[in-house]
């Protein structure tokens, strides 16, 4: 009987950490784990059909336009979802019916990490970051939410050693440095508190506090769907071009499958004339910097 005691005990370990070390590069998927009965004289195998282990995903602004399409496209892939909001009921409304795989919790990014630790939990495996601030007379809201709000994500995350972080961010955050101070996007896009120059340094921090990031900096985003190819090329390269929050959605999706995409900043584009390519050789194409 110790025998079988020890294959237990060492069944239920695996059981209890695989949900949590198995890596992105395989889509989610069920798992059947071998555990051992005593009958008779007989040690027999039994195959525990039952568990399914699946990635959860926080994702942080989960009711925004592109956010909706983020938490559609994980559940359609097979992972679970925690849906951080602001609104609860909102979020209800957003996501009707109930579906065991999604979570809404409420999060507020501009709150402090402690709340957003408290959300994310330990249970959540990745954060995806597609919040954005809405525009207002308050010409601080961008440092609020783009800035503040992601740094104090990043925070939580490595409070709960959650070491998978994506975030949308935009084309142009570099603007000055690329010579587009004059760029009619660039001006327009920091008319309201300098977003784009908020975004740029919650992107630093990122890249600074050793989490396995992906930023994603995309083009003018379209509600429309998607017309054309995804187009990646490295930071600091695309000055304009627009993209569907769909094909959006899907790259954030696809970065937590693609083991090229880790530590790395794109940025994105859809174009008729573009080849289609898989998710690997676009994000493979990008060098790490």
């Amino acid at each position: 009987m110790a025998m079988v005691s020890a294959t237990t005990a060492s069944t239920l370990f695996l059981r209890t950490t695989l949900s949590r070390t198995l890596s992105f590069t395989t889509k989610p998927s069920s798992f059947y784990v071998k555990s051992a009965t005593m009958e008779g004289s007989e040690i027999k195998e039994e195959v525990n059909e039952g568990f399914n282990v699946k990635k959860k995903i926080f994702v942080a602004g989960a009711t925004g336009s592109t956010g909706k399409r983020i938490v559609e496209k994980l559940l359609a892939k097979g992972f679970a979802v925690k849906a951080g909001v602001r609104d609860v009921d909102k979020a209800k409304s957003t996501f009707p019916g109930d579906n065991p795989d999604l979570q809404i919790v409420k999060a507020d990014v501009t709150e402090g990490s402690t709340k957003l630790d408290e959300a994310i939990s330990d249970d959540s495996d990745a954060v995806i970051c597609a919040t954005g601030f809405r525009p207002s007379l308050d010409l601080f809201a961008p440092w609020k939410v783009d800035n503040f709000g992601t740094v104090n994500l990043v925070e939580a995350c490595r409070k709960r050693n959650v070491n998978r972080f994506i975030l949308i961010s935009s084309i142009l955050v570099n603007g000055a440095a690329m010579g587009q101070l004059f760029n009619p996007a660039y001006i327009f896009l920091n008319v309201f508190g300098l977003t784009l120059v908020a975004k740029l340094q919650a992107e630093q921090y990122i890249r600074k506090s050793g989490i396995n990031y992906t930023i994603i900096r995309p083009g003018g985003l379209k509600n429309d769907p998607p017309m054309g190819n995804i187009v990646m090329e490295p930071e600091d390269t695309l000055s304009e071009g627009s993209i569907s929050r769909d094909q959006v959605a899907d790259v954030a999706v696809e970065a937590l499958l693609c083991p090229e995409s880790s530590y790395k900043v794109v940025e994105i584009v859809a174009r008729s004339e573009a080849p289609k390519r898989s998710f690997e050789e676009l994000f493979g194409s990008i060098k790490q910097k």
